[in-house]
């Protein structure tokens, strides 16, 4: 009031005013409080409240969990010993219920299944037990996502011509969609009893993408590709000479060798042609004691589905798995759904002048005790690499002195205005490096580094001291558990973003190398190499 009053010369005299006025209505009704309050002293107090129903339950949340599990909290009230949840599909005025459920206070935070793609009308109330009313309801709403009750493959479901895929039995499921295809197979009775079925006819080393449904609502998903058909291809046993048959093939043959041991024939392998060396059946993979040496000619080399052993940390033999020993231009390196374990010195290497590799692909692999006597992890020296891609893999006790990657600018491509592309997405990576050293050793004169959707654990590690390591990386998603220098701010280049999370795992048993992660938050944000989220 006194702020909108006009300026003039009484300004003084009417503030004043008013600061009096105000002054002996707040003396009197603090008169007034003090006068009832001492006539008032003698009446009861009360000192509980009568009511005749239970108080609605208050706080209440609700979250999805792995697509169509609802998981519900609140504060539970004193005195109440259950609470009703009911669930209506898309149906605001509960006129159908779809699911009821009861639930004692020691039960929550609460989970519930319900169906997938559908909006959920909520309601919950305290339910007495003491001779009141039940409280009123308290109201709220969740919707699910796409169910996923596909179940993951077995060892020799998915074939070069055909896939088996499978569900829980008896659920209601009607027909599974493929494409590419538009290939439909109607589910019989008995599959739908078995929760399996066979779809055969089709084409072999194809992405396939299967949709289960009932009726028209998607009950799963899932992804598979198909084998490889032998047809023209080269058939390799573990009674040929693996050796020689390498060294006879034709630029851009495809090896496809049996499963078995063939570890009787160990050294190093010359590769100096484009080449495929695959197990013949990815669940079954062969067991090779060997290195590969690429030298000019070997443009284009694929490792698919095998079990690489190398010679322990001490043995000067197959010291690499992958190494570039001679200067060329060289295309593509991929290495997918491998085991790789137990070799001396580094995983991929180069440190030949002039021997440029365009691409370096690693997915779906499992790395274990690469021990980089001598070496670096990933490490390309006087060698170059354009683009290294590192995903959906798991790295167990890699680079337990020396770097993770190293990738240096002393290569002729570095200095050519050429970008040297880094990304590491969805791996696990346990125990690597864990002597404080740097995880992105990269020096090249222009990189780009991206990472995300990694689980770092127990290392010391940390990203770069480097000022010449990509000065704003991209980083997304990332859990570090027990790895506190990829986040420290005193690092050169560390994780500043407000993706990060630092959450326990859970995993099943590390020291057996089994990452499988029991931490909701990690499987909801899908952290880590996909193998262990499932």
């Amino acid at each position: 009031m006194i702020t909108v009053i006009r300026r003039n010369k009484f300004n003084k005299y009417v503030i004043m005013k008013t600061k009096n006025i105000l002054n002996k209505l707040l003396l009197t009704l603090l008169l007034s409080i003090t006068i009832f309050g001492c006539n008032s002293y003698d009446q009861d107090v009360i000192e509980e409240l009568v009511v005749d129903r239970e108080f609605a339950p208050t706080g209440i949340t609700a979250r999805i969990r792995n697509q169509v599990v609802v998981e519900l909290n609140w504060t539970a009230k004193e005195n109440v010993t259950k609470y009703l949840l009911e669930f209506s599909a898309d149906d605001p005025d509960f006129n159908n219920i779809f699911k009821s459920v009861e639930v004692s206070p020691e039960e929550l935070p609460v989970q519930v299944t319900l169906e997938g793609e559908t909006t959920y009308s909520i309601r919950l109330k305290a339910v007495s037990e003491r001779g009141l009313e039940d409280s009123k309801w308290t109201y709220g709403e969740a919707t699910t996502l796409t169910e996923q009750i596909m179940l993951p493959q077995e060892p020799g479901d998915i074939k070069a011509l055909e896939a088996t895929l499978r569900w829980p039995a008896n659920s209601n499921v009607t027909q599974i969609v493929l494409t590419p295809g538009d290939i439909t197979h109607v589910i019989t009775p008995q599959e739908k009893i078995d929760g399996v079925a066979t779809i055969t006819d089709l084409t072999s080393e194809t992405a396939y993408a299967a949709v289960l449904y009932n009726n028209a609502k998607v009950r799963g998903t899932a992804d598979f590709t198909t084998g490889i058909d032998v047809g023209d291809n080269t058939l390799v046993t573990i009674e040929d000479d693996l050796f020689q048959v390498i060294a006879d093939a034709a630029p851009g043959d495809i090896l496809l060798l049996e499963a078995g041991d063939y570890t009787a024939q160990t050294g190093i392998i010359t590769l100096d042609k484009s080449i495929t060396i695959q197990g013949l059946r990815a669940y079954d993979k062969p067991l090779l004691k060997v290195a590969f040496l690429a030298v000019a000619g070997a443009t284009d080399i694929s490792l698919i589905d095998l079990d690489l052993e190398g010679d322990g940390p001490d043995l000067d033999q197959n010291n690499d798995v992958v190494r570039y020993n001679e200067a060329g231009s060289f295309n593509s390196l991929l290495i997918s759904g491998c085991n790789i374990h137990n070799y001396r010195k580094s995983f991929i290497a180069g440190n030949v002048t002039d021997a440029i590799v365009q691409t370096v692909t690693v997915e779906n692999c499992i790395v274990t005790d690469v021990y980089t006597n001598g070496g670096d992890f990933i490490d390309f020296r006087n060698s170059d690499v354009l683009n290294i891609t590192v995903k959906t893999s798991t790295f167990n006790n890699c680079a337990p002195g020396r770097d993770f990657f190293r990738l240096d600018d002393a290569g002729t491509s570095t200095q050519k205005g050429l970008t040297c592309n880094v990304l590491l997405e969805s791996c696990t990576l346990y125990g690597v490096s864990n002597t404080a050293d740097r995880v992105m050793y990269v020096r090249f004169q222009a990189n780009k580094i991206t990472v995300k959707n990694n689980l770092f654990a127990a290392t010391t590690a940390y990203y770069s001291n480097q000022s010449r390591t990509d000065d704003a990386p991209t980083f997304v998603n990332n859990n570090y558990f027990n790895a506190p220098g990829f986040f420290d701010s005193t690092q050169v280049r560390y994780d500043g973003s407000d993706s990060y999370t630092t959450l326990d795992p859970g995993f099943a048993d590390a020291s057996t190398g089994n990452f499988k992660i029991s931490d909701q938050t990690l499987l909801d944000n899908q952290v880590g190499d996909p193998r262990w989220l499932q």
